[in-house]
């Protein structure tokens, strides 16, 4: 691998500011956060470097992902990014037992719902009383897009897998309370995304 694996993905670069804005605010001041589905490895690299007392450790199910990562934490030189997992969220076990926050972005409405399932099945039990799980990307609100927009994306996702699609949140919170983790509150993000931040109840 060289940095010639380094993967360059747009929207990250647009969004990375305002996430980090949320993670400064509910992330624990130390200890280790799982990223999910971490596509080129952009994102972890600059939450790292903006909050140098926390451990990332990315992850991505795929190889060519997991190639991103390592480049760019290679490049980088950040010692508090660890080398990349390759975890799929259905997979049991999952490769790390526990951490201390649950990022993840941009991942359940490319993904089955089985995916969205797994994710939140593996957060409660990966998480400690607590601890956040933060999750962002577009979603429904009460089953109604929040944009136009959203709503021709969501038609463009379901053309290309029919698996595929925009959640509906309150959804997505009724699930996550069937696994423990209770909805704490949602941020509203530029290009009509939400953050919606969960926490592992006792």
């Amino acid at each position: 691998m060289s940095e010639d694996d380094r993967l360059r993905f747009p929207a990250t670069e647009r969004n990375r500011g305002p996430i980090l804005a949320v993670l400064e605010r509910v992330l624990p001041s130390r200890g280790t956060v799982l990223e999910t589905a971490s596509g080129s490895g952009e994102h972890a690299m600059f939450f790292a470097r903006a909050l140098p007392s926390l451990t990332f450790q990315p992850s991505d199910p795929d190889p060519t992902h997991v190639a991103s990562i390592d480049a760019w934490r290679r490049s980088e030189g950040l010692a508090n990014v660890r080398a990349a997992l390759q975890l799929d969220v259905h997979t049991r076990p999952w490769p790390i037992d526990h951490a201390d926050a649950i990022f993840c972005a941009n991942m359940i409405h490319i993904a089955p719902w089985s995916a969205c399932l797994a994710l939140l099945e593996g957060a409660g039990a990966c998480l400690r009383e607590g601890a956040p799980f933060v999750l962002y990307g577009p979603f429904r609100e009460g089953g109604v897009h929040t944009a136009p927009s959203n709503e021709s994306f969501d038609r463009s996702l379901q053309a290309r897998d029919p698996r595929w699609g925009v959640r509906d949140l309150d959804e997505v919170v009724a699930l996550a309370r069937t696994h423990g983790l209770v909805h704490d509150e949602t941020v509203r993000m530029p290009a009509n995304n939400l953050t919606a931040i969960f926490r592992r109840s006792p």
